[in-house]
């Protein structure tokens, strides 16, 4: 069968992170959304995305498809239903469908086909920016099954305090030493050739994904997971780095999610708690206001190719777009809207060719190259964010 993961009605609420990738690829626990789908599937999957993304994400479509709304977070129970699917057959959650058999070329009417609705009770739905973090513990609980089950964890060495360590996998050539990792709380995943430095202190869930580094004296509180080719330091609560980003050195980090290619400057800190401990409110694309988050920790929403300096302060609830640059004392508004360059004491607009200069020459410190696609794509939310700009 043909699997395609489409953008649903979700996708404005996920900004900025789907300014640059479709959701499919939004990582929550230890697996992006789409790897997910694809272990529980056994199969490959494309993608139905915005116009702008097609050529780095394709769709690749067949006479015979299922669709799939890759928000909800599958289970091996949905993941069951799905593979089974018949044609014109649609599962829903509600009022919303979670996936749909259809033939190519077809005008798809839900009062057509046969509506099957989902009864489980394992429901996990990305509906906005937040979910990414408050559903990770889950997520890290449900990927480490999936990951580890039937396999036997590589040695831990001696030095490593562990408790609760038949909830610890480590994945060959991860490095742990003299370090705590504390899994009575969640699980422990160590991904491929990713290492735990010296005296770090974890306490589960914690997701470290394939060839990224937890520093020295770390201090991460669960659920936390850092996306590959991450370096991460200093103090860090439920949160989530998609990958190939970096916060090196000491400063908080609390209920928070980064895109890549991110870095946060030395003793960068966000609150994730107002003064008057109120509900936190949060930027929303969709609305173009700020929408109730229902929660009273919320911290930092950064998208891709966006950096700050040292000493940057985030107040509780704030949303950086695309390839801002955000620098100085005291703390910048709550919204900073994409290629923006400044802080508190006022923004400019970051010039495209020097945002450019910057992905391509960090892009190419891993090996990977600042492309005419890669362009395009940027330089597209460059003019769909510019009414958000003062300047």
């Amino acid at each position: 069968m043909n699997y395609i993961l489409f953008d649903g009605p979700e996708r404005n609420n996920l900004l900025p992170f789907t300014y640059t990738r479709p959701v499919a690829l939004i990582r929550i626990g230890v697996l992006s959304l789409r790897e997910k789908w694809e272990k529980l599937l056994k199969a490959s999957t494309s993608f139905e995305t915005e116009k702008y993304l097609s050529d780095k994400f394709q769709k690749v479509e067949l006479d015979k498809n299922i669709k799939i709304n890759p928000a909800y977070i599958p289970s091996e129970n949905l993941a069951g239903i799905v593979k089974n699917l018949k044609e014109n057959q649609a599962l829903f959650f509600e009022d919303q469908p979670i996936a749909y058999f259809y033939s190519k070329g077809q005008k798809v009417n839900f009062d057509t086909f046969e509506v099957i609705q989902y009864s489980h009770d394992d429901v996990l739905k990305i509906s906005n920016t937040w979910d990414i973090f408050r559903f990770n513990g889950e997520a890290i609980t449900r990927d480490f099954k999936l990951l580890t089950q039937g396999r036997k964890s590589q040695p831990i060495p001696d030095s490593v305090i562990c408790i609760n360590k038949e909830n610890i996998f480590l994945e060959e050539g991860a490095n742990v030493s003299f370090a705590t990792l504390n899994a009575s709380t969640g699980p422990i995943y160590i991904g491929k050739d990713a290492e735990v430095m010296e005296g770090s202190l974890v306490r589960g869930p914690f997701a470290l994904c394939e060839h990224s580094t937890l520093k020295m004296g770390a201090k991460i509180y669960g659920p936390t997971t850092i996306g590959p080719h991450s370096k991460v330091g200093g103090e860090v609560n439920n949160s989530v780095i998609f990958g190939y980003s970096n916060k090196a050195h000491d400063g908080f980090l609390g209920n928070s999610v980064l895109g890549e290619w991110c870095n946060l400057g030395a003793d960068t800190n966000n609150s994730n708690l107002k003064n008057n401990y109120a509900e936190v409110r949060l930027w929303n694309y969709n609305t173009e206001n700020f929408a109730r988050t229902g929660l009273q920790f919320c911290g930092l929403m950064m998208g891709d190719h966006s950096k700050c300096g040292i000493n940057t302060m985030f107040n509780t609830g704030t949303v950086v777009g695309v390839s801002a640059n955000i620098f100085g004392s005291g703390f910048p508004r709550n919204f900073i809207p994409s290629y923006s360059w400044g802080g508190a004491a006022g923004m400019t607009t970051f010039k495209t060719d020097k945002a450019f200069e910057v992905a391509r020459e960090v892009m190419k410190r891993r090996n990977l190259e600042f492309d005419q696609t890669e362009e395009a794509i940027l330089a597209h939310v460059f003019e769909i964010s510019a009414k958000y700009r003062r300047s």
